[in-house]
């Protein structure tokens, strides 16, 4: 009989495939301690590199996969290094590389329970995990997505389409119904500005309520604009508090806000997709207190888990709530035999198709056991306050705030000369991110706090060490020191 064409190579060749791969990441992973973490590239560079026309014949393998350590890997931001401190990157972990290669041999789609048995299960088993590890509810049911952005938008709709079911928002959408309103922070994560647009709310329905000197809700604030709110004729829908905001690690007082919206029959939303998974350290358990009480809360295994992307994850108390906010019947899928209890994720998510995330979890839960994972979220938060305390010690830093779990906040203040000889303290912060990032040594990105940029260190590297924290402010030092002379040398220039 004759062979029809088919895309794979034979199994000696793909083995020898294999191990090539295999060598390029091992070396990769070589002297992370030494490599630069930004490339240095420009968009341009890159797109020309891939000026070329659609392929038709085909390449050598051997010969791609080379073309990839030098373009892809070679290049490619180092968030696996230990010099890695912008926005929150966790650099991901070995046993997850391993998961991640399995799981796209055998290409699983965690959409219908009879494609993927096992997945299935295990992508349920490690909701389950995850809830209990950081102490929210051991029934609780949930989905596995993208990241923080798609948990806080799936959280919201199941709290949009269960809140409203009498009112059949899912049949005559937001149409008729009287306004209703989402309480958050000033300090909430931008996705949630997305989502509220995205759920067709309106931006003029999401009220931001001032924050405190510690950047946790404030609550008198949040009752106030409540009051008013129903004065008005609004409708308090939802209460949003965030366990670990993305600017400083603030933990709004949660259990205060359960009962703010117990009070005023709201639903309550917690975002915890920064900060969550520290609720399992016993030290921290007080600072999360109510968190138990959300109605609906957004992790992220692919931060303070180690993972790497992508694994953010919505949990809700019922997966009832999660089938009644996404079911829809559809004849081309419900054609398998329902007598087993078996379960199918697309009936309680927007998703049909979907990568099988699960494994690399529940394989990193086995493989390190839930201790070791917590005693690196410790060392993470230790090296945090090494960085803070060492930042305090030097004249030429200024801390903003205390760190309560793995973000700091500082400024570089050189050797705070007169302001009429160079430019602001506020423009050399501005200024030295761009200027660290042309460096490569370090990768670190800034934000504002009351207004006044600021540089932003984010710890959560199961790589990082001392070491790393003391190479960090030298490169600060050392590339902040030569923006003041060019400054100073450019001011006398002027002058002259």
């Amino acid at each position: 009989m004759h062979n029809q064409p088919t895309l794979d190579y034979p199994l000696e060749k793909f083995r020898d495939l294999l191990y090539q791969s295999a060598d390029l990441i091992i070396d990769r992973y070589q002297g992370l301690d030494h490599a630069n973490t930004f490339a240095g590239i420009t968009p341009s560079q890159i797109q020309q590199w891939l000026d070329e026309p659609l392929p038709n014949k085909a390449m050598d393998p051997r010969e791609l996969l080379m073309l990839v350590k030098e373009k892809v890997m070679d290049t490619a931001t180092l968030n696996i290094g230990p010099n890695m401190y912008a926005y929150v990157m966790a650099g991901g972990t070995q046993i997850s590389v391993l998961a991640e290669l399995i799981k796209a041999a055998i290409n699983q789609n965690v959409g219908k329970w009879h494609l993927a048995p096992v997945m299935s299960e295990l992508e349920r088993k490690v909701i389950q995990w995850g809830a209990q590890f950081i102490g929210y509810d051991d029934n609780a049911a949930g989905v596995l997505v993208s990241g923080g952005s798609a948990a806080n938008l799936s959280g919201l709709t199941v709290a949009r389409n269960v809140f409203f079911e009498k009112e059949k928002i899912r049949e005559h959408g937001l149409f008729g119904l009287q306004p209703f309103v989402v309480y958050a922070s000033t300090a909430v994560h931008s996705c949630i500005d997305k989502s509220v647009d995205a759920l067709g709310i309106g931006m003029d329905h999401l009220r931001k309520i001032p924050t405190l000197k510690d950047h946790t809700i404030d609550v008198n604030a949040l009752t106030a604009t409540i009051g008013k709110d129903l004065a008005d004729g609004y409708k308090p829908f939802c209460l949003i508090g965030t366990a670990g905001t993305v600017n400083t690690g603030a933990i709004d007082p949660l259990d205060r806000l359960a009962d703010i919206a117990d009070q005023y029959g709201m639903w309550f939303h917690i975002d915890a997709a920064y900060g969550g998974l520290a609720a399992a350290l016993e030290e921290l358990k007080s600072r999360y207190q109510g968190m138990d009480r959300g109605d609906s809360i957004a992790i992220d295994f692919h931060k303070w888990m180690y993972q790497p992307f992508e694994a953010g994850c919505i949990m809700v108390k019922s997966w009832e709530n999660l089938n009644k906010a996404y079911y829809k019947k559809a004849s081309y899928l419900a054609s398998d035999t329902r007598e087993d209890c078996r379960m199918d994720f697309n009936e309680h998510h927007f998703q049909l198709s979907r990568s099988a995330k699960a494994l690399k979890i529940w394989m990193s839960f086995k493989a390190y056991g839930s201790d070791h994972l917590k005693e690196m979220m410790r060392k993470d938060i230790a090296l945090t306050q090494y960085l803070a305390c060492q930042l305090e010690e030097s004249a030429d830093f200024e801390i903003c705030g205390q760190p309560e779990l793995g973000i700091v906040c500082f400024r570089y203040l050189g050797d705070k000369c007169s302001e009429t000889d160079f430019r602001s303290i506020d423009e050399i912060n501005s200024m030295i991110i761009p200027a660290l990032e042309r460096d490569g040594r370090v990768f670190i990105t800034g934000t504002m706090l009351e207004d006044r940029p600021v540089i932003r260190a984010c710890l959560i590297n199961h790589r990082l060490q001392e070491h790393n924290i003391d190479f960090l402010i030298e490169v600060i030092r050392e590339t902040g020191n030569k923006l003041l002379i060019n400054e100073r040398e450019d001011f006398h220039t002027i002058g002259s």
